[in-house]
């Protein structure tokens, strides 16, 4: 796995034309990879008052297609990195600083619509987003407490599919922050390349890790 860094210029039109619609990202994310289209992990982060573009990859991509779209004249050089030896140093016990940014749902009934899942809506309370990771958290290898992280952001992603107005795509994508132990090496690693949640085409679902240390457990 590859981790890669992209700065996006804001003063650009077509980075201000693609953040308004997430499926222009999306289709110059894959192309910076040959052959047949595959989803792959994508996020949006400021840092320092810079925007850049986190990506998740299986292959190297070719990072100047999305320069040459996006990035400033005088932008950092976009980096990437092995992803793999973070994957070696998660172990039982481990304790990381974690950011995501995910598509927190739920389905409520709609008899009038007709099946058994109904509607898939979006969680709009904090207290509720963050009880969404929390009711996930076991399932993909780590430990949380209600205290041990945040809800940081919360933004609407409004846009038309395929240029279907008609039918357009509504996200929330939710950033959290914190503090996460991890229970089950194997979960969390397949939770980290996978994604977590709905969204994943549209920047949503990638996590971030920095270590901090190990529990006394």
């Amino acid at each position: 796995m590859y981790l890669s860094r992209v700065e996006l210029d804001l003063t650009r039109r077509s980075t201000m034309e693609a953040l308004a619609a997430p499926q222009k990202l999306h289709g110059a994310v894959e192309s910076a990879f040959p052959g047949e289209r595959r989803r792959r992990l994508w996020r949006l982060d400021y840092l320092g008052g810079k925007l850049y573009l986190l990506l998740l990859s299986e292959d190297v991509p070719e990072l100047s297609v999305l320069t040459e779209q996006f990035g400033p004249l005088s932008a950092t050089p976009a980096e990437t990195r092995d992803y793999d030896p973070l994957l070696r140093r998660i172990t039982p016990g481990g304790l990381w600083q974690f950011r995501l940014t995910a598509n927190p749902t739920k389905s409520c009934p709609a008899p009038e619509v007709g099946g058994a899942r109904g509607i898939v809506r979006a969680h709009i309370t904090a207290e509720y987003q963050k009880l969404w990771l929390l009711q996930r958290s076991e399932r993909h290898g780590f430990a949380l407490t209600p205290d041990s992280f945040t809800v940081t952001g919360s933004r609407w992603l409004r846009f038309a599919k395929s240029g279907d107005r008609r039918h357009p795509v509504t996200l929330l994508a939710v950033t959290y922050e914190g503090v996460l132990e991890v229970t089950d090496p194997q979960a969390f690693c397949q939770m980290l390349t996978n994604g977590l949640g709905r969204g994943k085409a549209y920047g949503l679902g990638l996590m971030t890790i920095l270590q901090r240390g190990r529990s006394n457990g």
